[in-house]
């Protein structure tokens, strides 16, 4: 699963060490409301107070974690593949900054928060870009398991619920369309315009199947850095968006393959 912001310019910091530590708090509570922070750092402060001491980096990072039992080592393997594969792939198109990838997430499964920059040129071949990224995690999984989970749909917000309205409003209503494409539409229940439409179906599908292939031949072509991303996300369960980016630009300079 993805997540997505704007590019947003952050103020400077007087102590990098501090911010460090900020942005992979920030990352270990990916999917995590405002209040569950609050409650968070409200028992950090307890314990700590009852202890007599300062609050420390791992009070946080408990009351994160809460409860929860570790993430199987299968599945935990495969969360970490398919967000890998959404960041190299997002990387590798120049889409954004990379703010973290979390594969420990409160509510299950993992969590990519990218952000998108059109750089002023909202085009076909951004959106064709877009498309390829929401798949990639799918691809990630083909290329490194050789088989796919469930974990790319299921629910309004999975990669491919995402990936297919995108895709329909390439064609009925961002003026991308095969047919007809100057007329706008506004589908506010895409599934009932594709069940009732299989041309329509079929067009959609055939740019998903077109992203989908894009993302595969990218990882491949990119296969050091999707390994290196997968060990590293595997054995920290958190990356901000700074040991993100640096071990991908690290992979640049490598060669890729």
């Amino acid at each position: 699963m993805t997540a997505t912001s704007n590019q947003n310019t952050e103020p400077a910091t007087p102590n990098a060490a501090v911010q460090a530590i900020l942005n992979r708090l920030a990352t270990r509570a990916m999917g995590l409301t405002g209040a569950d922070i609050e409650r968070i750092v409200r028992q950090a402060r307890l314990k700590a107070r009852r202890q007599k001491r300062s609050i420390r980096y791992e009070d946080i990072e408990e009351g994160i974690r809460m409860d929860r039992p570790m993430v199987p080592y299968d599945l935990r393997w495969r969360f970490a593949i398919h967000e890998s594969g959404h960041a190299v792939v997002h990387h590798a198109l120049r889409l954004g900054p990379i703010h973290g990838l979390n594969i420990d997430t409160p509510g299950g499964g993992g969590y990519s928060q990218l952000g998108f920059t059109a750089s002023g040129s909202d085009t076909l071949g951004y959106r064709e870009d877009m498309l390829a990224m929401l798949m990639a995690g799918r691809a990630a999984e083909q290329i490194v398991v050789g088989k796919v989970s469930a974990g790319s749909g299921g629910t309004d917000d999975s990669d491919l619920a995402r990936a297919t309205k995108l895709a329909l409003a390439m064609e009925r209503s961002l003026g991308f369309g095969a047919i007809q494409p100057l007329l706008y539409r506004d589908d506010k229940d895409p599934t009932a315009v594709l069940d009732g439409n299989p041309d329509l179906s079929a067009r959609i599908h055939a740019r998903l199947e077109k992203a989908l292939a894009r993302a595969v031949e990218i990882l491949n072509e990119s296969r050091d850095r999707l390994d290196a991303l997968v060990k590293a996300l595997f054995d920290a369960q958190a990356l901000d968006g700074v040991a993100v980016t640096q071990l991908l630009k690290h992979s640049d300079r490598g060669g890729g393959r």
